[in-house]
């Protein structure tokens, strides 16, 4: 019979053309193709009857690293995500659903032929894929029929059978009810699923009580929920509101006031208490697990073992709650001080292991922004970021670095910023100490020798060195200025006590790890985490063992601090803290040998505090958690890294101590940077008891008596004449040291001065100061190209009336040997009376 069947075969394409065989074939080929193509589309698709399944998802538990479960992510039916009718959503909801994410939902059959082809052509244009083109009905086909490897997919034949389902689905269901689907089963961030668990996890409400700014906030997120994260990075995601809105208006939904009123909304953020440990901390290892890991959390049912020790955790809730608590209800005659919110974090500051990390002191507190997790929020740091301004200066590297024995002058000090304006910087109560060592400069926290300090090595050492040590918000410098070492930028907590984490190990990258292990629902390990092996140190080591030895030595912050103060843990432990000028955050952050902790406090919402400083803020919190969390554990010394030497030196003038010196001290030093030189701020000189003068040939034995002072640059003058510290009587010849250069000292370069009709002209004067050589015999000042005044008389100032105008002032000095030197001249404006009301806000020196 086949062959028979055969046979006709043969007669019949025998009997048939050339082209009449062609077309045979190529109909053909067209039905072999047609079968594979269907065979390639529509072999196993997943029917829609499953969708229900696809509603199930699989638990992901998160614990501590002892097994203590933090957070477990449940089957939404199970309380993380509650299902909300359309009927119960206000309408800017979906409004911003549709116009975000298909704008074309109600009237395209599940695929939008439209919105591909503009997809398409936006990937074009970008050279990169950017836009997707999914339509809402897609989005749901892919997210509740495809397994997570399917979804995972990034292929033609995955595109094409999303669109087939699509159309599917959108036969089988109404455009309401997929559009239900979508807004109760997507994912919006800090393990909220569904617009109903996003408005109490975000906003501490129902999805019907969100307004039109909230709705807006939402409908951003489900694209990049981690990106988009309101709680972590507030200005992406209003950036992306923005969009929205824009959005919502180019579709008719909303006027262009209306999204304008609604962008300016201040949202107020709150929290959903769903059963949770550590929540920030959870929600910092949620968003990590959904970059690396993404829809395996949804169907693998991992099992997450973090770093957090839950019992350091909640020590440190317990402290920043009662601390928060004293603050605000303060013993009798003392102010509230409106602190409010407390930051707290935890490290090994040789593996990077998170032991603790606190963003607030109540997550679900809405009265405080409580979800807001402070511990990666930018602030302000104040002072604590002086160390590492002072570990640049101590770098041996440099032709010559500082020490801790540098002497500073502590003393009004002006400096001309970028913007060409004068700065002027203050210590805290506007007390000034004169010459101190760097010792007690940082270890005391004086500002002016910090931005001495910063000017000598320059703005770009300090940020390359914090940078390397992984504070990543302070890489644009042109944002900066000399005021950065007090805090003129901001950082996160995590990332500072990081880098303060590289001066207990002896100069290494401390890059925090928040996961240990992970293992699947079946128990094979998908990751394991393994200590770092560190092979160059970002700072010297004998470096970080100076500034470790500078914050941990008591004696050096007494000036400041006090013998008692809450620095002190009863055993080796190095600490420093920061205060803002406006009482808006402060810090302290310090380490032992093993740990590192840091603590912020302050007011979510970046209100004021009443006088609270880093000592009597942060410090009590970071003092009682390391001393309730290292009860038991060996009192560790630190240690001293090979390459230092000691050596005594003048305690004044940090150099090596001649007979005069009244007190010395011993410091460390690294090998070559010992000072050669003998102290010359202490000199001897031979007074006539009887005239006070400087004794000469005629003065008798019995009225010779032999006086040592303290002979200060000219700079610190002023201040030595405030504190009593007698000079020298005129005519004394001073020996050693550099020659002084002749410079201006007043008035401070850029300054603005203006003029009061509230005072007779006549008395509104500045004067004019000088330091000037050893035997200067005249001071010739030059104003505007003009002589002003020459002054033969030591000190050789000048008292000059104030005339409007720009005015550029420089001096000639007249030595006695005949020559002149000129100063480096100094620019600075006198204005005009301006009533107050008229006065601009803000403005750069012109």
């Amino acid at each position: 019979m086949k062959r028979f069947g055969a046979q006709i075969w043969t007669r019949l394409w025998r009997n048939r053309s050339w082209w009449q065989r062609m077309v045979i074939v190529f109909l053909l080929l067209i039905i072999a193709a047609a079968g594979a193509i269907y065979q390639w589309i529509f072999a196993d698709l997943p029917s829609i009857d499953a969708l229900d399944e696809g509603l199930v998802l699989p638990s992901t538990r998160i614990y501590d690293r002892d097994g203590t479960l933090l957070y477990q992510i449940t089957d939404p039916t199970m309380g993380v995500n509650q299902v909300v009718a359309l009927a119960d959503l206000p309408d800017c909801m979906m409004d911003a659903t549709i116009a975000t994410e298909d704008e074309n939902f109600y009237s395209h059959p599940g695929v939008d032929i439209q919105g591909v082809l503009r997809a398409l052509w936006i990937n074009v244009k970008g050279g990169e894929v950017v836009a997707g083109g999914s339509t809402i009905t897609q989005q749901v086909a892919r997210n509740l029929l495809f397994d997570p490897e399917q979804r995972a997919e990034r292929t033609l034949q995955r595109k094409l059978r999303e669109g087939i389902l699509a159309i599917q689905l959108t036969q089988a269901y109404s455009r309401d009810e997929i559009l239900a689907l979508y807004l109760n089963q997507t994912y919006y961030g800090h393990l909220a699923y569904g617009v109903e668990a996003a408005a109490r996890a975000y906003f501490g409400k129902g999805a019907s009580e969100l307004a039109l700014a909230e709705c807006a906030m939402l409908a951003g997120l489900p694209q990049a929920p981690a990106l988009y994260d309101p709680l972590s990075d507030p200005d992406a995601a209003q950036d992306r509101q923005r969009v929205v809105l824009d959005l919502l208006v180019k579709h008719g939904y909303i006027s262009s006031e209306e999204a304008d009123q609604a962008y300016g909304e201040q949202l107020q953020y709150a929290a959903f208490p769903f059963p949770i440990e550590a929540p920030h901390f959870v929600a910092a290892v949620w968003t990590q697990l959904q970059r690396d890991y993404g829809d395996m959390l949804y169907a693998g049912g991992l099992e997450v073992i973090t770093t957090l020790d839950l019992d350091w955790q909640n020590t440190a809730q317990e402290v920043a709650q009662q601390q928060l608590d004293w603050l605000n209800n303060p013993p009798a005659g003392e102010p509230e001080h409106n602190a409010h919110n407390a930051a707290l974090v935890a490290l090994d500051p040789y593996t990077g292991e998170i032991l603790a990390m606190l963003g607030s002191p109540d997550y679900f507190d809405e009265r405080i922004d409580g979800a807001v997790n402070a511990a990666l929020a930018p602030r302000q740091p104040g002072s604590a970021l002086k160390p590492f301004t002072y570990a640049a200066s101590f770098d041996p590297t440099l032709e010559d670095p500082w020490t801790p024995a540098t002497m500073i002058l502590d003393v009004g000090t002006p400096f001309v910023t970028r913007r060409l304006e004068s700065y002027t910087p203050a210590n805290f109560g506007l007390v000034e100490h004169g010459p101190v060592l760097i010792r007690e400069a940082l270890a005391s926290s004086y500002n002016i020798p910090a931005v001495v300090a910063l000017d000598h090595i320059g703005l770009d050492a300090l940020v390359r060195l914090t940078t390397r040590l992984g504070i990543n918000t302070l890489t644009d410098t042109s944002r900066f200025d000399l005021s950065l070492t007090l805090g003129g930028g901001e950082v996160r907590l995590l990332e500072l006590t990081a880098a303060y984490g590289a001066l207990a190990n002896g100069g290494y990258r401390v890059d925090p790890v928040y996961i240990l292990e992970i293992r699947d629902a079946d128990g094979h390990t998908l990751y394991e985490w393994t200590p770092p092996e560190h092979t160059t140190p970002v700072i010297d080591p004998r470096v970080a063992y100076l500034i470790t030895d500078i914050l941990s030595d008591n004696e050096a912050r007494i000036p400041s601090f006090g013998p008692g103060s809450a620095l002190n843990i009863a055993r080796p432990a190095a600490a420093k803290t920061g205060t803002t000028t406006d009482f808006r955050d402060n810090w302290t952050v310090g380490y032992t040998p093993d740990l590192v902790v840091g603590v912020w406090v302050g007011n979510a919402d970046n209100t004021p505090m009443v006088e609270v400083s880093g000592i009597s803020g942060a410090g009590p919190i970071w003092h009682d958690f390391m001393r309730r969390v290292l009860v038991g554990q060996p009192e560790l010394e630190f240690a001293v890294p090979e390459g230092l030497v000691r050596a005594e030196v003048c305690a004044t003038s940090g150099l090596l101590p001649t007979e005069y010196c009244p007190k010395t001290r011993w410091e460390w030093f690294i090998e070559g940077t010992v000072p050669e030189d003998e102290d010359m701020l202490y000199q001897p000189f031979t007074i006539d008891t009887r005239t006070g003068l400087l004794a000469d040939d005629t003065t008798l034995p019995d009225y010779q008596e032999e006086r040592v002072y303290l002979i200060l640059p000219p700079e610190a003058q002023d201040w030595a004449n405030r504190q009593g510290i007698p000079q020298p009587p005129v005519g004394a010849q001073i020996v050693g040291g550099e020659e002084i250069p002749a410079r201006l000292l007043s008035p401070d370069p850029y300054t603005v001065f203006r003029l009061t009709p509230l005072v007779p002209e006549h008395e509104q004067r500045i004067r004019l100061t000088i330091a000037v050589p050893t035997h200067t015999e005249s001071v010739t000042y030059w104003l505007d190209e003009e002589l002003l005044v020459t002054v033969d008389e030591t000190p050789f100032d000048h008292w000059w009336t104030l005339f409007p105008g720009e005015h550029d002032l420089y001096a000639t000095v007249a030595l006695a040997d005949g020559s002149t030197v000129t100063t480096e001249p100094i620019h600075f404006r006198v204005g005009a009376w301006v009533p107050p009301d008229e006065r601009p806000t803000s403005g750069t020196f012109e």
